[in-house]
């Protein structure tokens, strides 16, 4: 493997308080994958390779979402990003800084120095900049060899950043006008908006916007690749629109002359948006970013964009240099380092909505697992992040799971799992619907502890007192199951149910003790004191039941066993002191003597890795949690510094893994994923500086939320399990899903399809292959509907055709019938029509049903 990583390729600038002056550390580490563009799960653009020239950017997913960047130096042109055109040589990269709102390369070559540098305004005290869908490229040139030189930069951006398949949708274009800003638009054609969920999905609605300010002397045009790459910045003729495969499709293209450049430098930018006009469902109610609260729109946005570039340039580095001189004190360069990378893509993982009243609602995305959307055990390890930057961020993280707790749709005494699958926040789908989510004593423990530690945050329980309810249920949930779990699943669910789980009962001690300061800061002196009371007990008894000599268990009835104790972060962060420092010191003394090769292992368990062998997993937030155990720098050093050496030399080029086994640098088991905003959990440990940087919200958002959307009334129409179907488990040929296709040689059966115990489907007929095609003839009675929809389970991914004419797909699973509203071209009204359904299998139970139901309004 070519270690150009070992040239320069982060240059970390540390602000000493002492001084204005900045020192500089150069540390020879690289990313395994560089966020560019982190906006949120779908506007998302890595660069995956050592040098930006190396490689096309990509998607988090790994699918191709192309940007490409030239320079032209006296005549000759040069590739500064992407690695496509191959004819035209790649400037030298030298460098590449990366920061928590910026990311520059550098690149140097015929007589010049380049820098290309991407800045997003992930500005925290400000909300509604933090939720832009925004991103600024600018170049900077300047000479280097005493001489000027004639220079011209051009940047393109691929119509496949509009589409989840492209090479089977299509796209339109178009040059649109806002004032002084110039701008082309691409997007697809059908624009299915939030209706396909899952979790490697990309977006396939809404609009990208490639743009620029007068003032910025761009030329800009929608041409086919090649000829806009060629033209450098000559006006060809205009394109004709017309509906065109996206991978088929013209690109967006600016140029810009910067004329002849000397020693003083020239500087010019661009910006890149996106516009998703609905961001999401919110109990089946489309809802908007969280930027158009006040009815922005996306012209409104570029304008405001531009007026403010330089503004936003200073504040994001001022920004950069204070938060990364935080990290460097806090943990050294290389934490530093990695907080900067962390930082970029829990933000990018995550997405601001507004509510029905305007006040923010943060969603996590749980990439490269099932695509869960507001994950209670993903947020909970992200959360380190927004409990340091933004009070009003680490609320709005919590309100949807609170509201949902509260309302009639929950039954459980305990916390939910999850409010979805991305996009679609319409009810819990982890277990169902009708299920307790599966771990009920996880996520009730996450979300008390995260309460108690926004309360500590804001001085008071004000945010916690709309709850009161819940959050007395939960506690009382905890007192009963939550000291000895049962056998049930945590957040570490790949590794399976487990019973007496040690670092469960941690959790739950904690949560009990945080309840009881909530209580006392509630004004209920009497049940804080029963409740910290207890947390104490409990503490005590667990270090006799959990005890196996020099360390703890990982269940108390396994001895010879052991797991990190990550939970017990909250002892000390809260100011509970329940467990005596003496455990925690036995316990951290254990792990450092456990060290793999990349890391600390989650815990004594092996599992099949790569290569058939076996090999233990590590989990890189849970490692930083526990490297802080004993708020020990050694002992943080110690327990950190192969995560460093691993993400350096980590052969999968994605977003930051948490989940990989610690013997090899092959895996990358789960990335790109919010969580890894846990490693700021070191951050809380110093009061002060989570005092300053939480005092500098200026969002203030406290509320009130508006209550959960009523989910829509549903009338069945066709009632699943009474369709017919012809079906066949054996691909069939092409236009399947036609009229006229002749299926007299399928079989027959009535629905569901699926494999028995698969949860929340009725099975009819036995199904077990990988895929399966359904044809069936569906008549909707006549009558008045006031929109029909299908209701339809599916495990997994499942492709749905109504005369011939594609109506709905979906990706993963889901656990009821869902309601889903068919595209708009489906003829989906009164009448017969022919249904034909695909659906594919991977793992675990499989399923699929549909009928046909009737959503109407709420009387």
């Amino acid at each position: 493997m070519h270690r150009y990583s070992r040239v320069v390729l982060f240059v970390l600038i540390s602000v000493f308080a002492a001084a204005s002056a900045q020192a500089v550390e150069k540390i020879a580490l690289r990313a395994p994958a560089v966020p560019l563009v982190p906006v949120d799960p779908y506007f998302s653009i890595w660069s995956p390779a050592d040098k930006l020239t190396d490689a096309g950017t990509v998607h988090w997913t790994r699918s191709p979402n192309r940007l490409t960047s030239l320079v032209r130096i006296d005549g000759k042109s040069y590739r500064l990003m992407g690695n496509e055109p191959k004819a035209v040589p790649a400037l030298e990269q030298i460098g590449v800084t990366i920061l928590p709102t910026t990311v520059t390369y550098e690149f140097a070559g015929a007589g010049v120095k380049v820098s290309l540098a991407f800045m997003t305004p992930l500005l925290p005290e400000d909300l509604m900049l933090l939720s832009r869908p925004i991103a600024y490229l600018s170049w900077n040139v300047a000479s280097t060899d005493g001489k000027t030189h004639d220079v011209a930069v051009y940047f393109d951006a691929n119509a496949e950043l509009t589409v989840h398949n492209a090479n089977n949708e299509t796209v339109a274009w178009e040059p649109v006008q806002f004032g002084d800003i110039s701008a082309l638009k691409v997007g697809s054609v059908d624009q299915p908006v939030a209706e396909m969920k899952g979790d490697g999905v990309r977006i396939d609605w809404g609009y990208l916007y490639l743009a620029a300010e007068k003032s910025q002397g761009a030329k800009m045009q929608i041409q086919p690749a090649a000829a806009a790459r060629d033209a450098w910045g000559k006006m060809l003729p205009t394109l004709a629109v017309r509906p065109t495969i996206a991978k088929d499709a013209p690109v967006l293209s600016a140029t810009i002359e910067l004329g002849q450049v000397g020693s003083q430098g020239v500087s010019r930018w661009i910006m890149l948006a996106y516009d998703d006009v609905y961001s999401a469902q919110y109990l089946h109610h489309l809802v908007k970013g969280y930027w158009k609260k006040d009815g922005a729109e996306i012209g409104d946005l570029l304008k405001t964009s531009a007026t403010e570039y330089a503004a936003l340039t200073e504040r994001c580095a001022a920004f950069d240099r204070e938060l990364m001189a935080d990290l460097e004190k806090a943990g050294g360069p290389k934490y530093a380092w990695l907080g900067a990378l962390a930082y970029r893509q829990s933000l990018a993982a995550s997405k601001l909505i507004a509510d029905a009243k305007g006040q923010p609602l943060f969603f996590c995305k749980e990439n490269t697992s099932n695509g869960c959307m507001g994950t209670v055990d993903v947020f909970y390890p992200q959360a380190p992040l927004p409990l340091l930057i933004s009070p009003s961020l680490s609320r709005a993280m919590l309100v949807p799971i609170l509201e949902y707790s509260k309302s009639h749709y929950w039954k459980w005494p305990n916390a939910p799992h999850d409010m979805g699958t991305w996009p679609q926040a319409n009810a819990q789908v982890y277990g169902g619907t009708a299920s307790d989510g599966g771990m009920p004593v996880e996520e009730t423990g996450n979300m008390l502890l995260l309460v108690a530690a926004v309360a500590q945050m804001d001085g008071n329980v004000d945010f916690a007192d709309n709850y009161w309810t819940v959050l007395t249920r939960w506690a009382r949930y905890l007192e009963e199951k939550g000291f000895d779990p049962e056998n049930q699943l945590c957040t570490d669910d790949f590794a399976g149910h487990l019973a007496h789980n040690a670092n469960l009962s941690v959790k739950s001690i904690c949560a009990l003790g945080a309840f009881g300061k909530l209580a006392t800061m509630h004004g209920d002196k009497a049940t804080g004191d029963r409740y910290l009371a207890m947390a104490r007990k409990f503490a005590l008894e667990w270090t006799k039941v959990a005890d196996d000599g020099d360390h703890f268990r990982l269940a108390f009835n396994q001895p010879k066993t052991w797991s990190s104790k990550y939970n017990m972060v909250w002892d000390k962060i809260l100011d509970l002191n329940l467990f005596p420092e003496a455990a925690v010191k036995k316990e951290m003394a254990f792990y450092r003597k456990n060290l793999d090769t990349y890391g600390l292992p989650l815990d004594n368990r092996k599992h099949g890795a790569p290569g058939n062998r076996q090999a233990y997993w590590s989990k890189t937030d849970w490692a930083f949690w526990t490297a802080c155990l004993t708020n020990n720098q050694e002992d943080f050093d110690a327990i950190t510094a192969p995560i460093y050496t691993f993400m350096d030399k980590a052969e999968q080029r994605v977003g930051l893994t948490d989940l990989y086994f610690t013997d090899k640098l092959d895996t990358a088991s789960m990335h790109s994923r919010p969580v890894i905003g846990g490693i700021f959990i070191k951050m809380l440990y110093d009061k002060a500086v989570w005092k300053k940087w939480a005092s500098r919200d200026k969002t203030n958002a406290r509320g009130p939320w508006a209550e959960l959307p009523k989910a829509p009334v549903t009338k069945t129409v066709v009632a699943p399990h009474s369709i017919h179907w012809h079906y066949t488990t054996s691909k069939p040929g092409k236009s399947w899903q036609a009229r006229g296709f002749d299926d007299t040689g399928w079989k027959t059966g009535v629905g569901g399809f699926g494999s028995e115990g698969t949860p929340g489907i009725n099975v009819k007929t036995h199904w077990k292959s990988a895929d399966i095609w359904l044809r069936g003839d569906v008549t909707i009675p006549d009558g008045h509907h006031e929109d029909l929809q299908l209701s339809i389970f599916h495990d997994e991914d499942a492709e749905v055709y109504i005369d011939g004419v594609s109506a709905v797909r979906l990706r993963g699973f889901s656990t009821d019938y869902v309601p889903t509203a068919v595209h708009r071209r489906a003829p989906l009204k009164s009448g017969t029509f022919l249904f034909a359904v695909h659906c594919h299998q991977t793992e675990g139970g499989q399923g699929i049903d549909l009928g046909v139901i009737d959503v109407q309004a709420d009387k």
